[in-house]
């Protein structure tokens, strides 16, 4: 399928193959699109990230550069770097998030410090805003874009131990609304992706995420918990001309769960 052919990206995010920042750079890839990436710094960081891009197996050669989204500095570098080395910009995938694990347990919530509830809404929430104003000038020069967030259920409902995570989730959220209706005149779209628990690196941190998984596949109506691939295949849509009416939205791809009452 070449339903990106020409597309140029951004993946941020990509920590090893169970991420869902991996599992979009799959479909893309497999799409047609051409999609460089970057991770966190750190050489144990930098392995980890290479390796899994490196198991895409593409057939060009991987462009990578490390970068420390709460530093100013690392996010001017990246995009200045990207421009050098790229004729256009058309999407940019947003998946990284951070909070200190030890207030990620149910009855944690009111503990939290401001130190790290800050923390929290910058690395989850505000590098969106501040990748986004960057990539403005690259997408309006290539005709326009797409730019996704990644967020989950937890923004809107209670997840017992997902705590401060909800909160930098919702602000998250309402952050892709507001890019939506500002970037709109350039052609660009802001959507967010609300994918359903998958076992990864940052779910990892929260205590009683294997209770969250059985719960889902209970209650999904698919009778499964949600794959990366179901995510990917959203991200082609959106980045694609397929999604080009489609903006300021916050899309469920977890198999249901999200309308079930009881």
């Amino acid at each position: 399928m070449e339903l990106l052919r020409g597309r140029k990206g951004l993946i941020i995010g990509v920590a090893n193959e169970r991420s869902y920042a991996w599992h979009i750079a799959r479909a893309l890839i497999d799409a047609g699109a051409y999609c460089a990436f970057s991770c966190l710094p750190g050489d144990k960081n930098e392995a980890r990230a290479r390796f899994a891009i490196e198991a895409l197996e593409v057939d060009f050669d991987p462009w990578i550069m490390p970068c420390d989204a709460s530093r100013d500095s690392d996010l001017d570098r990246l995009f200045l770097e990207y421009e050098k080395s790229h004729d256009r910009l058309d999407f940019l995938v947003h998946s990284i998030a951070y909070a200190d694990k030890q207030w990620l347990e149910p009855g944690k919530f009111a503990e939290t410090p401001r130190e790290d509830f800050l923390q929290a809404l910058d690395i989850s929430a505000y590098t969106f805003v501040a990748m986004a104003r960057r990539a403005r000038p690259l997408m309006k020069a290539s005709g326009g874009g797409s730019l996704i967030s990644m967020t989950y259920l937890g923004s809107e409902k209670v997840v017992p131990g997902y705590n401060v995570m909800g909160v930098a989730k919702a602000a998250l959220e309402c952050s892709t609304r507001y890019l939506a209706a500002e970037l709109g005149a350039d052609g660009i779209r802001v959507n967010a992706i609300s994918g359903g628990p998958l076992r990864t690196l940052a779910s990892s941190a929260i205590k009683g995420f294997r209770s969250i998984l059985t719960h889902d596949e209970r209650r999904s109506p698919l009778g499964r918990r949600v794959e990366g691939a179901d995510v990917g295949g959203t991200a082609v849509w959106l980045v694609s001309d397929w999604g080009r009416g489609v903006t300021g939205e916050t899309i469920h791809v977890d198999c249901g769960v999200h309308m079930m009452g009881i």
